[in-house]
């Protein structure tokens, strides 16, 4: 606690020209003998606070030592602010929120619209999953749940969580399955029963950001990883909004080719070219062709006595 107390010190110093001891008293619910221990506590450690006497004195930091504002825009701290201000409202982050009111002292109000906005009210419907994971993995708490795999098999898992992971549209955890004993990524919709134990893992999870993101460990479904798909020209506006960051080409006749050249979970595809309809033809591979021609056909067994 004194320790955080230090460091909200040091911000408060560092965002205003002087604050009296009173007010950080007041502030921090401590007497003013603790806030002068305090001072000689983060001079102690380099920071050079100076003292100003008379009526409005207190303490400060001095000039050279502040950061130069103009090292980010007024833009930058504005896309930051509502970078954590959207993340807030999922995970009621108290530490973002003392973030935010941080880089608030140092933004210049211009009184123009923001240049960036954001809203994470899509993943509402499962904010609980997404909070109480995250506290999990800050806690460094094993939690249980069962899971949905591509199988359609509900089984029972016991993860040590190490990362929520925002791909594709869609939240995934990260995390070691004791069930497995391998590392694992779970889709947080096919997750249900999902509880937070008591129990903390002393594991190490020496995992790079590079890996989490790609990710690193053994996926729960199928995967294509190279894929051809013609569209006919009346569907260019959801293959857009649906596969925006895959490459493609636009086709003098008004169709567009698309290129998948990455990992993609088999089962989603084919669920979102049968969407399409007869204006989805998938060119390459012949075993993903193959895959949706038993689908279809299956779908017309089922309709034989209509």
């Amino acid at each position: 606690m004194k320790l955080e107390r230090l460091i909200s010190i040091i911000y408060m110093l560092l965002n205003h020209e002087v604050v009296s001891a009173s007010e950080l008293s007041c502030k921090y619910g401590v007497s003013q003998r603790t806030i002068y221990r305090d001072i000689e506590a983060i001079c102690a450690a380099g920071i050079p606070v100076v003292s100003y006497q008379g009526v409005n004195g207190g303490y400060g930091i001095m000039k050279e030592y502040k950061m130069d504002k103009s090292l980010l825009s007024s833009d930058d701290i504005a896309s930051l602010i509502t970078l954590l201000k959207s993340t807030t409202t999922v995970f009621e982050d108290e530490r973002a929120q003392e973030t935010i009111q941080r880089l608030k002292t140092v933004q210049a109000d211009n009184g123009r619209a923001p240049s960036l906005t954001m809203d994470l009210g899509n993943w509402r419907s499962y904010t609980t999953h997404l909070r109480t994971l995250h506290s999990a993995i800050n806690g460094r708490q094993l939690v249980v749940f069962h899971y949905m795999n591509a199988k359609n098999e509900r089984q029972n898992r016991v993860v040590e969580p190490v990362s929520l992971l925002l791909k594709y549209d869609s939240w995934y955890l990260y995390g070691y399955c004791r069930s497995r004993d391998d590392y694992r990524v779970f889709k947080l919709t096919r997750m249900s029963d999902l509880l937070a134990l008591p129990e903390c893992f002393e594991r190490e999870h020496n995992i790079h950001t590079e890996d989490i993101l790609s990710g690193g460990g053994h996926q729960e479904q199928e995967q294509t990883k190279h894929a051809v798909i013609h569209f006919a020209a009346g569907s260019l506006a959801r293959v857009l909004d649906e596969f925006y960051l895959d490459e493609k080409r636009f086709n003098e006749d008004g169709s567009l080719t698309l290129t998948i050249v990455q990992a993609i979970d088999t089962d989603w595809l084919i669920e979102k070219l049968l969407g399409f309809g007869e204006d989805a033809l998938v060119l390459e591979p012949p075993a993903l062709r193959q895959r949706i021609k038993d689908k279809i056909g299956k779908m017309l067994n089922r309709y034989e006595e209509v």
